[in-house]
């Protein structure tokens, strides 16, 4: 579903992705700057939610600073052109808090699980299309999955009634052959659109997106500056810049976007906040993690003296998913405790 004649739509998840970067921090008042920007900018979507969706505000995801309905309300008024999505993940948020959204403004819910778990989202798309509204599937974590599991679960949500279905790489951990051979299945084999969603940890946000573009993806996300958990998301100004330099179709104004992140954005965000292609966030691609354990298990490192690297290998090999970042302190703890044991029985 592109916007009018565009080649290519874009979504902007500065004000949902890019929550897990500040800690869920932005005001409601720096929500609707950042949503002004990118109604100014021609932005196709904007989605606002807490990072782990609507429902997500809580003591195992982290507080927001107001709740789903106070940005919602302050976003809202901003949009016009620019459309307003949420993110729901079945288990975290509920149907209740679609109907809440949708009366708040909301145009499109993006519905997320895990790549081999989509038949948990049926009752959520069924509430979406009910309301009308367009409703897109999430697979996250897609690099855990064969190609044609990810067609099994991308059909289910097709039967469920999405209107478009992502490939997610939550982990940035694929490689552009990956992407290639999970988004040409899926635009050969279902009858809806097809997405792509990247994340920067081994530095192949742009590529693996122009990959995703070029196998018939017709959907994509980003981020101004890339903020986002891990290294960040596609950075969405170099996104735009990039696709109308190879020829694509985007609605987005380059300039625009390009000032939307560098005079709205940027004085919002602390230094240390701005997401780098670091060590941590590298061995989150490596690993094959979720992006946002990253701020989790540097905390838990730090707090239990384990190098951050090894508890990520860790989780990679348990195949953790997101909602699973209390194993985070689990792992820190028993790593800790094998080490101390180690080093007892070499004093012996």
């Amino acid at each position: 579903m592109t916007s009018g004649d565009a080649d290519v739509r874009l979504v902007d998840m500065t004000l949902r992705d890019g929550m897990h970067a500040v800690d869920h921090q932005f005001t409601p008042e720096e929500m609707a700057d950042v949503a002004a920007a990118l109604e100014a900018a021609e932005m196709d979507v904007a989605e606002v939610s807490h990072g782990d969706g609507m429902g997500g505000s809580s003591i195992n995801y982290g507080f927001s600073a107001a709740t789903t309905e106070e940005y919602l309300d302050a976003v809202a008024p901003e949009l016009d052109d620019t459309r307003l999505s949420v993110l729901m993940l079945p288990g975290i948020g509920t149907v209740e808090e679609i109907d809440m959204a949708i009366d708040r403004g909301a145009d499109m819910c993006r519905i997320a699980t895990h790549v081999t778990e989509a038949d948990i989202s049926e009752d959520h798309f069924v509430k979406v299309k009910d309301r009308g509204l367009e409703a897109n599937g999430l697979l996250m974590l897609s690099h855990m999955a064969e190609p044609e599991r990810v067609l099994e679960e991308a059909q289910l949500m097709e039967e469920y009634g999405a209107d478009a279905v992502y490939v997610m790489d939550s982990a940035g951990a694929m490689l552009p052959s990956d992407v290639r051979d999970r988004v040409s299945l899926l635009v050969d084999e279902l009858d809806i659109d097809v997405g792509f969603h990247a994340h920067n940890n081994l530095g192949l946000g742009i590529g693996n997106s122009l990959a995703a573009l070029e196998e018939g993806a017709v959907t994509i996300d980003g981020c101004l500056r890339g903020l986002g958990a891990g290294s960040g998301n596609a950075q969405m100004e170099v996104l735009v810049g990039v696709l109308d330099k190879a020829g694509y179709d985007v609605n987005p104004d380059f300039f625009g976007t390009m000032d939307a992140a560098e005079d709205v954005l940027v004085p919002m965000i602390d230094d240390d906040e701005m997401p780098e292609l670091d060590n941590d966030s590298l061995m989150l691609g490596y690993a094959g993690v979720y992006s946002s354990f990253l701020r989790h298990t540097r905390r838990a490192g730090e707090k239990y003296g384990i190098d951050p690297r090894e508890i990520l290998v860790e989780l990679g090999e348990m195949e953790v998913v997101g909602g699973q970042e209390d194993l985070i302190t689990d792992v820190a703890a028993r790593l800790a405790d094998e080490g101390a044991a180690a080093e007892a029985a070499g004093d012996d």
